[in-house]
């Protein structure tokens, strides 16, 4: 039986056809408690769910769900090592990465190897080829090996080692890494090329643009050991290319790429804020684990994004969602997200080959407040469609400041926190007719000043903005993706989808020099290939 099949979907249902036109001004006119009711805590995060549309029949009937779909067995599926990645054969075992000195050996070995690497860098001990220390890290990877690294270590700016700056490479348009090498020194430079198979098309074009660009300035091969560093498991293919065994670094199939900045992929961010932070990361995240395992259902934080995601996408008919963190730190969260999120639950085909009756995941989108606030929120006031919103806010400041002008002050944080609760606010509640007039607002603009309102949202408050914090947030949005997929019965730890367009990228690569023949392919991609061409 499908999830759509069962007695809880049926009954799901027929709720959401008697709630889908009630509007969150009546729900909280209802329900003084309602905060209270909606709303849970785990280790210093507050998550207030109350500004869905959802009843407590509603949430009781999402857990029914939950319960049919036998999430609690496919959790203790993961858990316990079983291969649940079946079209690949792989465990998914990123969890026992963070789990301190439960992790499993070779796990924790190579952390060992990566804090004393770090610990090298960080105090002078590694040279470059000329004898100068290293001042400036390039990572070089794509996807996962990117994005991760990327955004947490710009989220943890503040907590920066003052000595080192760490520079990210991705694209294999070579405006993104031509720029960089211009303003580095080759001889205070070092690489971290990151791709388990060391085959990445991307990525090691980077790299062979890093390895010319440094041999230009050292003129001999064996300055490679002294500023490259692989993450990868091919060690004869990073031989090959003139890495040291000593600083390769490993992992392990059964890390998923959008998982992985919990093990050798995150050397690069511990290079950033010191190893005893990246410490930290994995005890915020580990404790996130341990609620995600244990934690009952109704009080089970990433299930509940779980459930209110499939409420709002499925029930209610959202199509996209949008995460919109209060803070500039966390601007490359929402692209992490994406990848998290939609690489993952991105499916149309169950676990038995059978097509979905519905949509398992949402678009993901967003941009820090309060610059959304002056781009798109427009749309979602009075754009007309459903479009649930995740606001991630900071109890505290990771920058505090007060600017002064003109005599009067601000506190930035205080107006940040301000216009993060408005927005919920307005989204949830809009503006009525009765309250237009009552601004004394001309009838001519009434229709323009009208918010619709009942958008749902959910809040999510960190105490602070640290790698502990971090660790946790990081944590609670894979667990919630895990469970998704778990609710929809697919598997979210393959990514069949992006091979198509790679096997085509490596047909066409010749055609782009006029080398082959163009005849099996489509008349577009003909004309555009004699575009480039010049023909």
């Amino acid at each position: 039986m499908t999830l759509t099949q069962t007695p809880a979907w049926q009954a799901l249902t027929a709720h959401a056809a008697s709630l889908r036109q009630r509007h969150l001004r009546d729900l909280f006119a209802e329900d003084a408690q309602r905060f209270a009711r909606f709303s849970r805590q785990h280790d210093g995060l507050l998550l207030d769910f109350s500004k869905q549309r959802i009843t407590a029949d509603t949430h009781r009937l999402l857990l029914d769900l939950a319960a049919a779909a036998d999430i609690d067995g496919w959790r203790q599926k993961m858990l316990s090592g079983e291969a649940i990645n079946h079209t690949e054969g792989r465990a998914v075992r990123h969890v026992a990465l963070r789990a301190g000195s439960a992790a499993p050996p070779e796990a924790r070995a190579v952390l060992e190897r990566l804090q004393a690497c770090c610990e090298r860098i960080h105090s002078g001990a590694w040279r470059g080829y000329s004898g100068e220390r290293i001042t400036d890290v390039v990572n070089i990877g794509i996807g996962g090996s990117d994005l991760g690294p990327r955004m947490a270590a710009r989220a943890l700016v503040a907590q920066h080692q003052p000595d080192l700056r760490v520079h990210f490479v991705a694209n294999v348009d070579s405006a993104d890494i031509a720029p960089l090498l211009a303003r580095l020194d080759p001889r205070t430079t070092l690489f971290i090329i990151a791709s388990k198979t060391f085959t990445t098309q991307e990525t090691l074009i980077n790299a062979a643009s890093a390895r010319a660009w440094l041999l230009a300035a050292a003129r001999e091969e064996a300055a490679i050991a002294r500023h490259f560093i692989a993450l990868s498991t091919a060690r004869e293919r990073t031989r090959a290319f003139g890495i040291a065994d000593d600083n390769v670094f490993e992992f392990w199939d059964w890390v998923g790429g959008r998982f992985s900045l919990w093990s050798a992929i995150g050397l690069s961010l511990a290079l950033a804020v010191g190893w005893p932070r990246f410490e930290q990361l994995l005890a915020g995240a580990r404790s996130m684990d341990k609620h995600f395992a244990s934690a009952p259902a109704a009080d089970n934080l990433p299930l509940t994004l779980a459930l209110l995601s499939l409420w709002n996408t499925h029930f209610l008919g959202a199509r996209s969602a949008a995460v919109l963190p209060y803070s500039q730190s966390l601007e490359r969260l929402p692209a992490y997200l994406q990848q998290l999120e939609m690489e993952s639950n991105g499916k149309q085909t169950d676990r038995e080959g059978q097509p979905l009756a519905g949509i398992a995941c949402p678009v993901v989108w967003g941009e820090p407040g309060t610059n959304g606030q002056h781009s798109f929120y427009q749309l979602l006031h009075q754009g007309g469609q459903l479009i649930p919103c995740d606001f991630i806010a900071l109890r505290d400041s990771d920058f505090p400041l007060i600017g002064h002008n003109d005599g009067s002050s601000g506190d930035h944080h205080k107006a940040l926190l301000a216009n993060c609760l408005a927005q919920s606010a307005a989204l949830a509640f809009g503006q009525t007719a009765e309250e237009v007039r009552a601004a004394g607002v001309s009838e001519s603009l009434l229709p323009f000043k009208l918010f619709p309102g009942n958008q749902p949202s959910t809040t999510l408050l960190l105490p602070a903005l640290n790698a502990y914090t971090l660790g946790q947030l990081l944590a609670l949005y894979e667990h919630k993706t895990f469970f998704l997929g778990a609710l929809w019965n697919i598997n979210s730890f393959d990514q069949w989808g992006v091979e198509l367009g790679k096997t085509l990228a490596r047909r066409i690569e010749p055609l782009i020099n006029a080398v082959g023949d163009d005849s099996a392919f489509d008349s577009s991609t003909r004309g555009l290939l004699a575009a480039v061409n010049g023909r």
